[in-house]
Order: C-alpha cells, then structure tokens, then sequence
C-alpha cells in the first residue's frame, strides 16, 4: 500500500487553463477538470468499483473524474447556462440517457418574473435540489461523495419556481421533474414528479435545508410512488472547525397501489477543520441502510446495511488548484464486495485527485 501511496503522490499532474472575461456583456465562460486516481484494496479485475459508488469509480488507473466547458448569461431579469461534460461521473451517472444527452451537464434557462421580488422560473437541465454534496467535488468537504449523495440524484430536468427573500435568509422552490435524475422520461412512465426545496440562513455561520421528492420511477404498468425527504445542517463553528450534518429517508410503495412501503434511510456527519490558508482535513462517518434493495440492491438476506468512514486532507495550491488524498473504509453486515474471487464485508480504498476551475 505505501508503494501505492508513493505513487499516487509522484503522478499527481498539472493543467493548463485560460480563462475569457466577457462580463460586461452578461456573458461569461468557465470550465473544471478534476484528474483522479483511486486504489481499492479489494483490486476488482475490470478497474470498476462497487455499482453504488458514482464518482471517482474506477480503480488503479489515472482518469478524468469529470470535466466540463461552460457558458453563462445573466441579467437582472434574465438567466441562462450550458455546459458540456465527460468524465468517468458522467458515464457513471448519464448511462440511461439517450445519444448526446450523455454529455450534456447542464442547460437551463429562466426568467424573474417580478420587478420587486426575487421570483425566478427555471426549466431545462440543472443540478439536483436534493443534498449537500454537488458532482463538482472541488467544491465538497471530501474528495468522494458520501453514499447517501452518491446515490440521490446529482442532476435532473423540469420547471422550477423560486423565491430568495430580500434579506437573502430564505430560499423556497417548487419543482416539476421528469422524474429520479433523468433528462428524458423512462419508457412507458408518464407519471409527474415534484420536488420542493427550504433552505434557510439566518447568518453566515449556519444553512439548515429540507428538500423531497414525490414521483415514480418505473413504467405506468408497475407505477410504485416514491416519498422521499432530505435535511441536512451546515454549521460553521468558528473560521477553522466546521460540521455538517445531515439525513435522508425514503419509501417506496412495495408493489402498484399498495399501501405497504419499503424504506430506507442514511445518517451522515462530516467535520472540517482548517489549519491554515494551504491546508485542511476532513473527516466522516456515515451509515446508510436499505433492507429491500429499493436503491441499492444486493440480494442478500440483510440487504445493503453499510457503515463508512474517511479522512480526507486538501492542498490549496492557488484559489482555484486543490490537490487532495483521502482514505476511506466500508463495513457491510453481509458479505457484498468481491476480493480475490471471494465475497468479503469491507471495502477499503485510498483516493487522490487535483481539480482546477477556471
């Protein structure tokens, strides 16, 4: 393992980047990379790790985590962003959607529709309004997603209307979807879904938020109603000890029109401290439980009952460089990961990346 270590820090690689200031037009572009290299102990031979997992999920080779090019247009009454993305996340995560909608991250447009408040309708592609963790692991605590993020929709598609209030203390949206992070509807399903989204912050040291989901995710033929609700905390202490703290719990109907429920649900808490302007680490512990397979199927007799930690240090080389190494270990109570042609309780594995935006 130290020999991988060793590795992973000496390959570590620079890019390049540019960026084009157009804003006095409204108009401006972007961009991210983030190159990663993951080691699971466990050495699966096709370099895929375990089907939950979203986000850097190939083992022992370099890779593109993710990618993307971006245009932006904003005005005071006006709004819109496209970007387009590759990456092991995006063939992880847009595998059902058809032809170039592959790589499409983002493309959305809105309009506010009030002269005195901040009401804006959306619609098109945008990220999920669901959890703390964003696809953009630059911008998250740990350089992999905690499972609870990992397996809740990263993006999705539809209408949304919100409202900021004027203190910026509020955030209250409505959501009409087409459906468990899709962009096109599945097959033979017609069935609306809806979303809603509280955040509320009443200083700068801490962001409380509630969103759910309501919707089905399989054909009109075998319509099961999914209920599912996701809170979480995001607390800073003081300018070096952070904490967030978060919950997610879901039902899903057992069968069509029945009014029995499989359930699941996932506990998560993350604590960040900071050592200086160059260097942080993180820490989480998280426990994600789901008896009946409704979003991580096993086929064992307990089901996907998993607990998982990681610790996690970052490097700022500039404002927008973030070199990172993390270690991380899962324990299942069933025997669900593949080492060596045998079936074990734990996956172990060790993670580095360097992301750039610009």
């Amino acid at each position: 393992m130290k020999k991988c270590l060793l590795l992973t820090l000496m390959l570590s690689a620079g890019i390049g980047y540019a960026q084009v200031d157009t804003s006095r037009s409204g108009l401006s572009f972007s961009g991210y990379a983030e190159i990663y290299y993951s080691y699971d102990l466990n050495k699966p031979a096709d370099h895929n790790r375990p089907g939950f997992f979203y986000s850097h999920n190939r083992h022992n080779e370099f890779n593109l985590n993710l990618g993307f090019v971006k245009a932006s247009y904003n005005t005071d009454r006006v709004r819109a962003n496209l970007a387009l993305g590759a990456g092991t996340y995006i063939n992880a995560n847009y595998a059902a959607e058809p032809g170039v909608l592959k790589n499409i991250y983002e493309a959305n447009a809105g309009v506010k529709i009030s002269k005195t408040k901040n009401f804006w309708i959306d619609g098109g592609i945008f990220a999920s309004h669901i959890g703390f963790e964003s696809a953009v692991s630059k911008d998250c605590w740990s350089i992999t997603r905690s499972i609870l993020a990992d397996n809740t929709p990263y993006y999705e598609s539809g209408a949304k209307l919100s409202y900021t209030s004027n203190n910026s203390k509020w955030f209250v949206s409505g959501l009409v979807l087409n459906g468990w992070q899709h962009i096109q509807r599945p097959a033979a399903n017609n069935t609306v879904s809806f979303g809603t989204q509280v955040t509320y912050t009443p200083n700068t040291k801490v962001t409380l938020n509630y969103s759910t989901f309501i919707g089905n995710d399989k054909p009109d033929s075998a319509k099961q109603m999914r209920y599912f609700h996701n809170l979480y905390g995001i607390f800073h202490i003081n300018d070096k000890f952070h904490i967030t703290a978060g919950f997610d719990y879901g039902m899903e109907q057992k069968s069509k029109g029945s009014g029995d429920f499989n359930n699941w649900y996932s506990p998560v808490l993350i604590v960040k401290v900071i050592f200086n302007d160059k260097w942080s680490a993180t820490a989480r512990g998280e426990y994600y439980v789901d008896k009946n397979g409704v979003i991580i199927a096993t086929g064992t007799t307990n089901g996907f009952q998993t607990t998982g930690w990681s610790l996690n240090f970052d490097h700022r080389i500039r404002e927008n460089a973030v070199w990172r190494i993390e270690i991380r270990s899962l324990n299942s109570k069933d025997k669900i990961f593949i080492k060596n042609m045998d079936v074990v309780n734990t996956n172990t594995f060790v993670t580095t990346s360097l992301a750039i935006s610009f």
